[in-house]
Protein backbone atom coordinates (compact mmCIF):
# COMPACT_ATOMS: atom_id res chain seq x y z
CA UNK A 1 0.00 0.00 0.00
CA UNK A 2 1.31 3.45 -0.93
CA UNK A 3 2.31 5.62 2.03
CA UNK A 4 0.52 8.95 2.33
CA UNK A 5 2.70 11.91 1.34
CA UNK A 6 4.16 13.65 4.40
CA UNK A 7 4.22 17.45 4.18
CA UNK A 8 4.68 18.07 7.91
CA UNK A 9 7.84 20.11 7.32
CA UNK A 10 6.38 22.17 4.49
CA UNK A 11 5.41 25.28 6.47
CA UNK A 12 8.85 25.59 8.08
CA UNK A 13 10.50 25.13 4.71
CA UNK A 14 8.26 27.75 3.11
CA UNK A 15 8.90 30.39 5.82
CA UNK A 16 12.66 29.85 5.62
CA UNK A 17 12.51 29.96 1.82
CA UNK A 18 10.61 33.26 1.86
CA UNK A 19 13.20 34.86 4.15
CA UNK A 20 16.03 33.59 1.95
CA UNK A 21 14.30 34.83 -1.20
CA UNK A 22 13.85 38.32 0.27
CA UNK A 23 17.51 38.62 1.30
CA UNK A 24 18.94 36.98 -1.81
CA UNK A 25 16.42 38.66 -4.11
CA UNK A 26 17.43 42.13 -2.92
CA UNK A 27 21.14 41.36 -3.39
CA UNK A 28 20.58 39.83 -6.84
CA UNK A 29 18.47 42.81 -7.90
CA UNK A 30 21.15 45.24 -6.73
CA UNK A 31 23.97 43.22 -8.26
CA UNK A 32 27.48 44.61 -7.99
CA UNK A 33 29.07 44.78 -4.56
CA UNK A 34 25.84 43.94 -2.70
CA UNK A 35 25.55 40.57 -4.45
CA UNK A 36 29.26 39.87 -4.13
CA UNK A 37 29.10 40.63 -0.40
CA UNK A 38 26.27 38.13 0.01
CA UNK A 39 28.26 35.50 -1.87
CA UNK A 40 31.34 36.12 0.29
CA UNK A 41 29.26 35.61 3.43
CA UNK A 42 27.67 32.48 1.95
CA UNK A 43 31.08 31.08 1.00
CA UNK A 44 32.36 31.73 4.53
CA UNK A 45 29.43 29.89 6.10
CA UNK A 46 29.78 26.97 3.69
CA UNK A 47 33.49 26.82 4.46
CA UNK A 48 32.59 26.63 8.14
CA UNK A 49 30.13 23.83 7.42
CA UNK A 50 32.64 21.84 5.37
CA UNK A 51 35.16 21.98 8.19
CA UNK A 52 32.56 21.29 10.87
CA UNK A 53 31.25 18.06 9.34
CA UNK A 54 34.73 16.70 8.65
CA UNK A 55 36.48 17.57 11.89
CA UNK A 56 34.27 18.96 14.63
CA UNK A 57 36.78 21.35 16.24
CA UNK A 58 34.95 24.67 16.43
CA UNK A 59 38.06 26.86 16.21
CA UNK A 60 39.24 25.06 13.08
CA UNK A 61 35.78 25.43 11.54
CA UNK A 62 35.61 29.17 12.26
CA UNK A 63 39.09 29.79 10.86
CA UNK A 64 38.24 27.69 7.80
CA UNK A 65 35.12 29.76 7.17
CA UNK A 66 37.04 33.01 7.40
CA UNK A 67 39.73 31.72 5.03
CA UNK A 68 37.21 30.53 2.43
CA UNK A 69 35.44 33.88 2.63
CA UNK A 70 38.72 35.73 2.15
CA UNK A 71 39.63 33.61 -0.88
CA UNK A 72 36.25 34.43 -2.41
CA UNK A 73 36.73 38.10 -1.59
CA UNK A 74 40.14 38.01 -3.28
CA UNK A 75 38.60 36.77 -6.51
CA UNK A 76 36.04 39.58 -6.58
CA UNK A 77 38.46 42.23 -5.32
CA UNK A 78 41.99 41.13 -6.38
CA UNK A 79 43.87 43.91 -4.52
CA UNK A 80 46.29 44.17 -7.43
CA UNK A 81 47.16 40.47 -7.59
CA UNK A 82 47.09 38.71 -10.96
CA UNK A 83 44.60 35.86 -11.64
CA UNK A 84 47.33 33.14 -11.66
CA UNK A 85 48.57 34.27 -8.24
CA UNK A 86 45.03 34.32 -6.85
CA UNK A 87 44.30 30.85 -8.25
CA UNK A 88 47.56 29.51 -6.85
CA UNK A 89 46.76 31.03 -3.47
CA UNK A 90 43.30 29.44 -3.44
CA UNK A 91 44.67 26.01 -4.30
CA UNK A 92 47.39 26.34 -1.66
CA UNK A 93 44.87 27.48 0.96
CA UNK A 94 42.54 24.56 0.16
CA UNK A 95 45.48 22.17 0.43
CA UNK A 96 46.57 23.60 3.79
CA UNK A 97 42.99 23.50 5.07
CA UNK A 98 42.65 19.84 4.10
CA UNK A 99 45.86 19.00 5.95
CA UNK A 100 44.52 20.50 9.18
CA UNK A 101 41.53 18.16 9.19
CA UNK A 102 41.56 14.73 10.75
CA UNK A 103 39.60 12.90 8.04
CA UNK A 104 38.51 13.17 4.39
CA UNK A 105 41.39 15.43 3.40
CA UNK A 106 40.77 15.03 -0.34
CA UNK A 107 37.06 15.76 0.11
CA UNK A 108 37.79 18.90 2.11
CA UNK A 109 40.31 20.08 -0.50
CA UNK A 110 37.94 19.59 -3.45
CA UNK A 111 34.84 20.92 -1.70
CA UNK A 112 36.58 24.10 -0.58
CA UNK A 113 37.71 24.79 -4.16
CA UNK A 114 34.22 24.06 -5.51
CA UNK A 115 32.68 26.54 -3.06
CA UNK A 116 35.18 29.26 -3.99
CA UNK A 117 34.98 28.69 -7.75
CA UNK A 118 31.19 28.29 -7.86
CA UNK A 119 30.34 31.34 -5.75
CA UNK A 120 32.68 33.58 -7.70
CA UNK A 121 31.32 32.16 -10.97
CA UNK A 122 27.80 33.15 -9.89
CA UNK A 123 28.95 36.67 -9.05
CA UNK A 124 30.66 37.02 -12.41
CA UNK A 125 27.62 35.54 -14.17
CA UNK A 126 25.43 38.27 -12.65
CA UNK A 127 27.93 40.95 -13.61
CA UNK A 128 28.56 39.77 -17.19
CA UNK A 129 25.21 38.32 -18.30
CA UNK A 130 22.82 40.47 -16.32
CA UNK A 131 19.83 40.17 -14.03
CA UNK A 132 17.46 38.26 -16.32
CA UNK A 133 19.74 35.30 -17.00
CA UNK A 134 20.86 35.21 -13.36
CA UNK A 135 17.23 34.95 -12.26
CA UNK A 136 16.69 32.23 -14.89
CA UNK A 137 19.68 30.24 -13.62
CA UNK A 138 18.63 30.40 -9.98
CA UNK A 139 14.96 29.74 -10.75
CA UNK A 140 15.97 26.58 -12.64
CA UNK A 141 17.71 25.34 -9.50
CA UNK A 142 14.72 26.28 -7.33
CA UNK A 143 12.33 24.62 -9.80
CA UNK A 144 14.45 21.48 -9.80
CA UNK A 145 14.26 21.36 -6.01
CA UNK A 146 10.53 22.16 -5.75
CA UNK A 147 9.58 19.82 -8.59
CA UNK A 148 11.67 17.07 -7.07
CA UNK A 149 10.19 17.61 -3.60
CA UNK A 150 6.53 17.51 -4.63
CA UNK A 151 6.80 14.86 -7.36
CA UNK A 152 8.80 12.63 -5.03
CA UNK A 153 6.33 13.08 -2.17
CA UNK A 154 3.23 12.59 -4.33
CA UNK A 155 4.29 9.87 -6.77
CA UNK A 156 7.09 8.10 -4.87
CA UNK A 157 8.23 5.03 -6.77
CA UNK A 158 11.70 3.61 -7.47
CA UNK A 159 14.61 5.22 -5.64
CA UNK A 160 17.24 7.11 -7.59
CA UNK A 161 20.32 6.09 -5.60
CA UNK A 162 19.54 4.56 -2.23
CA UNK A 163 23.15 4.22 -1.16
CA UNK A 164 23.75 7.97 -1.51
CA UNK A 165 20.35 9.54 -0.88
CA UNK A 166 17.64 7.14 0.37
CA UNK A 167 14.73 9.58 -0.09
CA UNK A 168 15.34 10.66 -3.69
CA UNK A 169 13.19 9.02 -6.33
CA UNK A 170 13.13 8.88 -10.10
CA UNK A 171 9.74 10.59 -10.06
CA UNK A 172 11.26 13.48 -8.10
CA UNK A 173 14.15 13.70 -10.53
CA UNK A 174 11.82 13.87 -13.52
CA UNK A 175 9.57 16.33 -11.71
CA UNK A 176 12.54 18.63 -11.26
CA UNK A 177 13.37 18.43 -14.95
CA UNK A 178 9.79 19.21 -15.97
CA UNK A 179 9.47 22.24 -13.69
CA UNK A 180 12.87 23.58 -14.79
CA UNK A 181 11.77 23.20 -18.42
CA UNK A 182 8.67 25.20 -17.47
CA UNK A 183 10.93 27.98 -16.19
CA UNK A 184 12.73 27.94 -19.53
CA UNK A 185 9.41 28.20 -21.40
CA UNK A 186 8.37 31.23 -19.34
CA UNK A 187 11.66 33.02 -20.00
CA UNK A 188 11.43 32.26 -23.72
CA UNK A 189 7.92 33.69 -23.84
CA UNK A 190 8.32 36.74 -21.59
CA UNK A 191 11.98 37.75 -22.05
CA UNK A 192 12.50 36.84 -25.73
CA UNK A 193 15.24 34.30 -25.01
CA UNK A 194 16.07 31.67 -27.67
CA UNK A 195 14.06 28.42 -27.59
CA UNK A 196 17.28 26.55 -26.85
CA UNK A 197 17.00 27.95 -23.31
CA UNK A 198 14.33 25.33 -22.56
CA UNK A 199 16.84 22.53 -23.20
CA UNK A 200 19.53 24.37 -21.25
CA UNK A 201 17.06 24.72 -18.36
CA UNK A 202 16.77 20.94 -18.13
CA UNK A 203 20.56 20.64 -18.25
CA UNK A 204 20.77 23.19 -15.42
CA UNK A 205 18.34 21.05 -13.41
CA UNK A 206 20.49 17.97 -14.04
CA UNK A 207 23.61 19.84 -12.89
CA UNK A 208 21.74 21.00 -9.78
CA UNK A 209 20.66 17.44 -8.99
CA UNK A 210 24.21 16.18 -9.44
CA UNK A 211 25.38 18.84 -6.98
CA UNK A 212 22.69 17.65 -4.56
CA UNK A 213 23.79 14.02 -4.89
CA UNK A 214 27.46 14.89 -4.41
CA UNK A 215 26.66 16.81 -1.23
CA UNK A 216 24.52 13.90 -0.01
CA UNK A 217 27.46 11.55 -0.60
CA UNK A 218 29.78 13.85 1.35
CA UNK A 219 27.38 13.99 4.30
CA UNK A 220 26.83 10.24 4.25
CA UNK A 221 30.57 9.62 4.32
CA UNK A 222 30.93 12.11 7.18
CA UNK A 223 28.05 10.47 9.06
CA UNK A 224 25.83 13.56 9.32
CA UNK A 225 22.25 14.23 8.20
CA UNK A 226 22.59 17.99 7.59
CA UNK A 227 25.62 20.20 7.01
CA UNK A 228 24.37 22.42 9.89
CA UNK A 229 21.10 23.77 11.31
CA UNK A 230 21.47 27.35 10.11
CA UNK A 231 18.24 27.29 8.06
CA UNK A 232 15.12 25.87 9.78
CA UNK A 233 13.55 23.15 7.67
CA UNK A 234 16.43 23.09 5.23
CA UNK A 235 19.53 22.27 7.29
CA UNK A 236 22.62 24.23 6.35
CA UNK A 237 23.71 26.43 3.47
CA UNK A 238 25.38 23.49 1.77
CA UNK A 239 22.08 21.59 1.98
CA UNK A 240 20.22 24.50 0.44
CA UNK A 241 22.79 25.64 -2.14
CA UNK A 242 24.32 22.34 -3.24
CA UNK A 243 22.29 22.56 -6.45
CA UNK A 244 23.47 26.13 -7.06
CA UNK A 245 27.06 24.99 -6.53
CA UNK A 246 26.55 22.20 -9.07
CA UNK A 247 25.20 24.56 -11.72
CA UNK A 248 27.74 27.31 -11.01
CA UNK A 249 30.65 24.88 -11.18
CA UNK A 250 29.52 24.14 -14.75
CA UNK A 251 29.32 27.90 -15.35
CA UNK A 252 32.87 28.25 -13.99
CA UNK A 253 34.18 25.48 -16.25
CA UNK A 254 32.35 26.98 -19.24
CA UNK A 255 34.03 30.31 -18.51
CA UNK A 256 37.45 28.67 -18.28
CA UNK A 257 36.87 26.94 -21.61
CA UNK A 258 35.73 30.20 -23.21
CA UNK A 259 32.04 29.41 -23.68
CA UNK A 260 30.85 32.28 -21.48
Amino acid sequence: MKTKADFSDLMTRVISAVVMLIVAGFAIWQGGEAFKALLIVAASLMGWEISRIHDGRMKIAVVSGIIVGFCTFLTFFPLGFSPPIILGTQILVALLMSETHRTSKVTVFLTVLIVIFATTALGNFRQDLGLILTLWLLLCVIASDIGGYFAGKIFGGPKLWVRISPKKTWSGTLGGWVLAAGVGVLFVIFTAQPVLLIVVSVLAAIAAQIGDLVESAIKRRAGVKDSSNLIPGHGGLLDRFDGVLGVCLIVFLAGVLGYL
